[in-house]
């Protein structure tokens, strides 16, 4: 039995582990983005954007607000 626990213990970091590996693939191509302030506005203009479009969409699927 303490096998099965010692597993399950596991999962938890295997999660975090594969997050972090998925956010940091998907953000390092970006840094070279930044570093030139045009291509740097454009990037936060269109996260904003993005971040604004799943809020007022979520909010009318749900009617919130």
């Amino acid at each position: 039995m303490k096998e099965f626990f010692d597993n399950i213990s596991r999962y938890p970091r295997y999660l975090i582990s594969i997050t972090l590996g998925v956010l940091y693939g998907a953000v390092q191509p970006l840094v070279p983005l930044l570093q030139r302030p045009t291509t740097a506005i454009a990037l936060i203009g269109s996260a904003v954007a993005g971040f604004l479009f799943l809020t007022f969409t979520l909010q009318a699927m749900l009617d919130i607000g």
